[in-house]
């Protein structure tokens, strides 16, 4: 890898290579490529920058992947051609890298604003600094500094604190979530998760065997605290999954008081709470009381990721616990994951000195820009047809149909336009929210966003079912 130019970065390097091997594909059919793992070793890099080169060319729509499969080449002949299978998010996944698709499904932020050259030109510094023989498997749990600025930006008092060794750091959120599904023995356990919930998350669950039950949020977004405890009586809950600030899809933050009461009623039972952070720095206002403030850290979890917030630049998942160190260690040092030890230190270094949250000053602004602009064309468009969440955060809308519509033949029909939704039904394991859309507002061009609305109000009469 170090024979192209010496001032390239590895991702580079590998992203050309992997152009250069779906070029030479013959075959009309889908050609599943090296695993991250296989690539890594044979190219002598790290997993996350055989993970930034594939979300580079997933990106330009000539890579998808597929859940427990890994990633797949389409060469061009076959790339314009429609998914046939029954997997709805697999067929939202592979049309959404489809080239020329406006794409009313994603939920990236962080493209927005980007901050790869601050990271970048840290990362140059750093490796003057630094010698290349830098070993990256030294710390399996994460390089340190980065783990230290983390415990650092967590820590809120002397009794809510955190330090380095209670922060682990993985290649990816999914990987993370891999590992505590494990050191929690969660295989065949009762979780109770906030519904709707982020589709990862779900079939991460469901592909490990963990019973999930949903506990729905009310139509205003409040916090159910009665439902819940009815399960917490009658059923066997290992763990309950919370939001740490914004619901996401639905970009909506429950009460302060209703956090509250949540909390009195997880603080009598004997389950885990894990806390979803992931959201927890993109609401367009002043945060109010988070989990990790009312309840006492012996049974609480964080899990967040630098993805939302940096961008596929920084694909690590993170999380924060105070108990079974021993465990956590195991585990990670088992997964062996490969990280670049310098773009951690260089994203350490963004946080320590306020880059970071510069960015995200000026991320959430455009955020709330986007967002204006969607809710003011929904409501002069679609008025009559949806009803809508107002975001406080975040870079979708979660929408609701005011007709009963077929919401899988709505998305069928945007496909022949080349538009992709989310429907809401992939938030749920159970059936739930089949009224429902997930839209992203931060894309685009007006023209492009006004022509994907208009289409969309055009399926959804069109797919009306009274």
């Amino acid at each position: 890898m170090k024979g192209p130019r010496e001032t390239d970065f590895a991702y580079q390097a590998v992203y050309r290579y992997l152009t250069c091997v779906i070029g030479e594909i013959a075959s009309d059919a889908r050609v599943r490529l090296p695993s991250l793992r296989h690539l890594a070793e044979r190219l002598n890099v790290s997993i996350s920058t055989i993970q930034y080169a594939y979300s580079l060319l997933e990106k330009e729509g000539r890579v998808y992947s597929v859940a427990k499969s890994g990633y797949y080449a389409l060469p061009a002949p076959a790339i314009s051609t429609h998914y046939s299978g029954n997997d709805l998010l697999e067929s939202v996944y592979i049309n959404t890298r489809r080239p020329g698709m406006l794409v009313l499904s994603s939920d990236e932020p962080a493209l927005l604003q980007p901050i790869d050259s601050p990271l970048l030109l840290q990362e140059r510094e750093l490796l003057r600094q630094y010698p290349r023989q830098l070993q990256p498997n030294s710390q399996p749990c994460g390089e340190l500094e980065l783990r230290m600025a983390l415990a650092a930006r967590y820590t809120t008092s002397p009794v809510r604190c955190w330090h380095a060794d209670d922060v682990y750091i993985g290649a990816d959120l999914r990987g993370v979530l891999e590992i505590l599904i494990g050191v929690l023995c969660l295989r065949d356990a009762t979780v109770v998760v906030e519904s709707p919930c982020d589709w990862v998350i779900l079939r991460l669950f469901q592909a490990a065997g963990v019973r999930v039950i949903e506990w729905p949020l009310r139509a205003n977004g409040r916090l159910h605290h009665e439902r819940l405890k009815k399960l917490l009586e009658s059923e066997p809950v290992r763990l309950v999954m919370v939001s740490s600030g914004l619901n996401m899809p639905r970009g909506s933050q429950a009460p302060d008081d209703d956090r509250q009461a949540v909390a009195q009623l997880l603080g009598r039972y004997d389950c885990w709470v894990l806390e979803n952070d992931c959201y927890g720095e993109l609401g367009f206002e002043v945060p109010g009381l988070r989990f990790r403030d009312l309840l006492a850290p012996q049974r609480l979890i964080i899990f967040s990721t630098f993805e939302k917030i940096i961008g596929p630049e920084a694909p690590y998942g993170y999380l924060l616990s105070r108990h079974l160190s021993a465990e956590w260690q195991r585990h990670f040092l088992l997964r062996a994951f490969r990280l670049s030890a310098i773009r951690q230190k260089a994203i350490a270094r963004l946080y320590g000195n306020g880059r970071i949250d510069q960015h995200l000053q000026l991320l959430r602004r455009r955020l709330n820009d986007s967002k204006m602009q969607m809710t003011n064309l929904l409501c002069e468009r679609m008025g009559d047809a949806l009803q809508f969440v107002e975001p406080e955060g975040g870079a979708t809308v979660w929408v609701r149909s005011l007709r009963r519509v077929d919401v899988r033949q709505v998305f069928q029909r945007l496909l022949k336009h080349q538009v992709v939704i989310a429907p809401g039904e992939l938030f749920s394991l159970q059936g739930l929210h089949t009224q429902h859309l997930r839209l992203s507002h931060s894309f685009g061009s007006d023209h492009d966003l006004a022509t994907a609305l208009d289409l969309l109000g055009d399926a959804l009469r069109r797919e009306s079912i009274d």
